[in-house]
């Protein structure tokens, strides 16, 4: 299996996320916020590219207005931004929707991309999805990114099961999803998380429901 060209993007770890309706509550952002720090620091010992997703609805929005500071990078993340590190501002759930994103990972011949940061439920899934048309393998650490809890008319659902779901979900098709510690371990041996298949994931879902 050939070493994976990785690029780490952390996606909208905003301090809007920290407080409010958008608060983040599994996992809960106290637990999630060291395995993204973590993750930035393996990334940024390994030189591995590190891209800064901010998510902006404009001036004078409730939420991700670009002029408060509800805009900005957890503090944990700032600290640890370099000179080499992109940035950039997005509109839409995914990373790659308007960003150009995938013409710079091409140009410095990434081929697999590791999301971390919120939420698992929009952004994380939306950008995983987009992936797999654009030609990227996907990398999704399931303690480093979170949701909220979620009601509306369709029914409603906690924050916990609304994170393992999805995480099931992406590592059925989208994406090889694990923690943050064995991301760490799989890059220092220049190997990918490996995900299931949604072939192997129906037979084993079929089987459990069965017993």
């Amino acid at each position: 299996m050939p070493t994976p060209q990785r690029a780490l993007v952390i996606i909208d770890v905003q301090q809007d996320y920290f407080g409010g309706p958008l608060e983040i509550q599994y996992p809960p952002h106290a637990e999630s916020v060291p395995r993204i720090a973590a993750a930035i620091d393996a990334a940024n010992a390994a030189g591995v590219p590190v891209v800064a997703v901010q998510h902006s609805m404009g001036a004078g929005a409730p939420v991700f207005d670009p002029e408060q500071p509800g805009f900005q990078l957890h503090p944990e993340v700032e600290a640890r931004r370099t000179g080499a590190w992109k940035s950039i501002v997005k509109g839409y759930g995914s990373v790659y929707a308007g960003t150009g994103l995938a013409d710079w990972l091409r140009a410095r011949g990434v081929d697999t991309v590791t999301l971390i940061g919120y939420m698992t439920n929009n952004c994380v899934l939306a950008s995983a999805v987009e992936a797999e048309g654009l030609g990227f393998s996907t990398e999704v650490l399931s303690d480093a990114t979170g949701a909220v809890n979620l009601a509306n008319e369709a029914g409603s659902v906690d924050a916990q099961t609304v994170h393992t779901t999805l995480m099931t979900l992406l590592n059925s098709n989208w994406a090889g999803v694990g923690t943050t510690s064995a991301w760490t371990a799989a890059l220092g041996a220049g190997e990918p998380l490996v995900g299931s298949d949604l072939g192997t994931s129906a037979v084993v879902g079929a089987q459990r429901a069965a017993e």
